[in-house]
């Protein structure tokens, strides 16, 4: 029986991918900021363990107590929506912690085991947003396209070695709330210095009308798809507006 360890399943993507892979079969090592057993099921093939992907004792101290893993999933992130002249550097070195550097850091950790064993799969949940040009986005379309370029060169580094590297690219989701985490309730226009108020204002209204949305599932079920794949398939686009973005490329 195959394991994974997946980060940042407290919830939207990651809890749904957490819960994908424990229905087929799989142990999951669901890990947490902030362990809550009581977002997932109880299940002898199910752990909640602790890991804070900013802190390297955490990671070492996480996959110590994991065990052998078959396939990390590195989904861990920080949203961030925002113009960049009004944002504070001290903002963009935490979005890069967590979605860049707490990927980078994580995967390293996990790769000795891989390698030594000829085996295994890093999936890392990157954005739609690296398929398109999209406003507001700057900092964390740079954090997740740092990711889809490690992720390309170290596919070529494993390789020799059996051992996979891949990105899914999940599309825009209403209901994991990320505008709200991203603002901390606010909206845009609020943080935005006044002469971009209107431009963040006319944006988001246009974000919120489409009609085309990614669900959680579409996220879980294409991770899936990733770990399990043997093409040699690099990206996945996950729900049906990144698709549309990727073939728009």
């Amino acid at each position: 029986m195959k394991t994974v360890l997946i980060t940042g399943t407290s919830s939207g993507y990651g809890r749904a991918t957490a819960l994908h892979f424990h229905a087929q079969g799989w142990n999951v090592i669901a890990t947490m900021r902030t362990p809550r057993p009581d977002l997932l099921p109880e299940s002898d093939r199910l752990r909640v363990v602790e890991l804070d992907v900013t802190k390297p004792d955490s990671i070492t101290a996480a996959l110590h107590a994991a065990g052998p893993v078959d396939a990390l999933v590195n989904n861990a992130g920080v949203p961030s929506i925002s113009v960049f002249e009004g944002t504070p550097m001290a903002h963009v070195r935490e979005v890069f912690e967590t979605n860049t550097f707490g990927v980078m850091a994580t995967t390293q950790a996990v790769l000795p085991q891989f390698r030594e064993r000829g085996s295994g799969v890093v999936v890392n949940v990157t954005s739609s947003v690296v398929l398109g040009h999209m406003p507001l986005s700057a900092v964390y379309k740079a954090s997740k396209m740092a990711v889809e370029g490690f992720t390309a060169s170290l596919a070529l580094e494993l390789a020799p070695f059996g051992v996979q590297a891949k990105t899914v690219e999940p599309g825009a989701c209403l209901t994991t709330g990320f505008a709200a985490k991203a603002t901390n309730g606010a909206s845009p226009d609020q943080l935005v210095p006044a002469p971009y108020a209107a431009f963040a204002k006319k944006t988001m209204e246009g974000f919120m009308a489409q009609d085309v949305f990614t669900k959680e599932s579409d996220v879980a079920e294409t991770v899936w798809r990733a770990v399990h794949d043997t093409t040699g398939q690099l990206r996945f686009p996950a729900g049906p507006d990144a698709m549309w973005l990727a073939q728009a490329k």
